[in-house]
């Protein structure tokens, strides 16, 4: 039983990944999108009436510099049109190692936990187990995967960079190689503290609002235990997912994205609360929701093929 729910967990996951790597792609661009005037504010000079006489020198104020507004559509858009449409799939080979290293890890663990701790008796488990369960198959899976993580990040985020500047990785592969060659193995866990904080609650989120409510569709009478209630359950576990973790999720893009120069030159951030108070200091509050549109439209429709692909993976292997 064990072995069969990580295979499951595993099959599920590279399913939905892959077909929802675009959506993904365009988050992260969306997430770093005005980042430059967050790691160098700039500063234009002010020169305050109280001081405009007795020739005082002029008062330099730090302002917040004016983003200019993006959408996810009219990014996509942008994107094919400068990169071309298979750029919307850059990056999909670190997609593929990552959902098999942490997604089969989480899911697979996250099943093994609930199994052990269901009561014989009822059958039923609390959400509050269900949520522990998620929290640890989550962690387990992100410190695993991180390395897939941060080359996918820099994969996805790629074609942004002026042409002098991308790193033009050939594929997860080479990612993982030269990070490891040029800035040194521990650069593979880079963000990890928040890969594995996002992870654990967008597993918690995902998978026990998931059973909570496909448990719920069913024992009100709504809807029997089928395709429309694992549709139905799955989309507000994308949704519930999607608010729970895109602060985490943007400061991990940023961090993950950054590049630290091999002369020893100061890294854009210091860690993942330096990038957050920047971050805020420079583009508001709301910033830490930048790409929220389409982690709804990713987690949605990530999340409906992950469980729906999952019940009917289930199924076939029933008798294995």
């Amino acid at each position: 039983m064990g072995v069969k729910s990580f295979v499951e967990g595993g099959i599920a996951s590279v399913v939905a990944g892959c077909s929802t790597h675009p959506l993904d792609l365009i988050k992260v661009r969306l997430q770093l999108h005005g980042e430059a005037s967050a790691v160098h504010p700039s500063t234009v000079t002010l020169l305050r009436p109280a001081l405009a006489f007795h020739n005082s020198p002029p008062a330099f104020l730090e302002t917040t510099p004016s983003v200019p507004k993006v959408g996810p559509i009219s990014l996509g858009i942008n994107l094919v049109k400068t990169e071309g449409a298979a750029a919307l799939f850059s990056g999909v080979s670190a997609t593929l190692l990552r959902q098999t290293l942490y997604s089969t890890t989480r899911m697979g663990l996250y099943e093994v936990l609930k199994n052990k701790w269901t009561d014989p008796e009822s059958g039923k488990l609390s959400l509050t187990r269900k949520i522990a369960a998620g929290l640890v198959g989550g962690g387990i899976g992100a410190a695993v995967g991180n390395p897939a993580d941060v080359a996918m990040v820099r994969m996805q985020a790629d074609g942004r960079l002026p042409v002098s500047e991308r790193r033009n990785y050939a594929g997860v592969g080479d990612a993982i190689k030269r990070m490891a060659k040029q800035e040194g193995v521990v650069s593979l866990w880079r963000g990890s503290a928040l890969t594995i904080n996002r992870a654990m609650i967008v597993t918690a989120a995902q998978l026990a609002s998931y059973d909570q409510f496909k448990e719920g569709i069913v024992e009100s009478g709504v809807m029997k235990d089928g395709l429309g209630t694992h549709v139905v359950a799955s989309f507000a576990a994308g949704l519930v997912a999607a608010v729970a973790s895109n602060p985490v999720d943007v400061i991990k893009t940023r961090v993950m994205n950054m590049k630290v120069d091999a002369r020893g030159e100061e890294a854009p951030y210091k860690g993942a609360w330096d990038c957050a108070v920047k971050t805020v200091r420079a583009e508001g509050p709301m910033a830490l929701y930048k790409g929220f549109v389409p982690t709804v439209c990713r987690q949605g429709p990530f999340t409906v093929v992950l469980f729906v692909t999952l019940e009917q993976v289930k199924k076939l292997l029933r008798d294995f």
